[in-house]
């Protein structure tokens, strides 16, 4: 059964069936909920089609007001791919299709799952949700959940290159 599913998602894909997650896409702050102090001012994403998977970007102004940025193009297969940062290189990435509309992104480091963002896009494709688990400094776990509204379905506006 899977591989069926995955046969047809791939069929799909193949023949040009639109990818629901590119586009440009805003935090929606009310909507979302994070653990105390570490919700974003504001965060932009904008995803681009590439190859089998996205070119990932991303700004974040975070509580204090430093702006970040990160960017990677990564296929769905689970291969993992480099992300560069504001800062220079970050934590790679792998992603994984679960469904058309489902995606989830898995960050290691040396080996070991750092943190888990399951990606959903809603069926009318306007509402992104990013359930992004992982440990704090206490090693406890920490579940946050950022809610996306589409900006547009494609990507018009650049966020500044790194």
């Amino acid at each position: 059964m899977k591989i069926a599913v995955s046969f047809l998602l791939a069929a799909a894909f193949a023949f040009g069936a639109a990818d629901p997650f590119v586009g440009t896409w805003a935090l929606n702050v009310q909507k979302s909920k994070y653990a105390p102090g570490t919700c974003p001012k504001k965060m932009t994403i904008e995803m681009e089609p590439a190859a089998n998977g996205v070119h990932y970007r991303s700004e974040t102004i975070n509580a204090s007001g430093k702006v970040s940025r990160s960017e990677y193009t990564a296929e769905y297969s689970g291969k993992e791919a480099l992300v560069m940062g504001s800062l220079g290189m970050m934590t790679p990435v792998t992603l994984e299709r679960l469904d058309a509309n489902t995606v989830v992104a898995s960050y290691v480091r040396g080996m070991q799952p750092i943190a888990t963002s399951k990606r959903v896009v809603s069926k009318d494709g306007r509402v992104m949700t990013v359930t992004t688990t992982s440990k704090d400094k206490l090693d406890k776990s920490v579940v946050n959940i950022g809610v996306y509204e589409r900006v547009s379905s494609t990507v018009a506006s650049r966020l500044p290159a790194q």
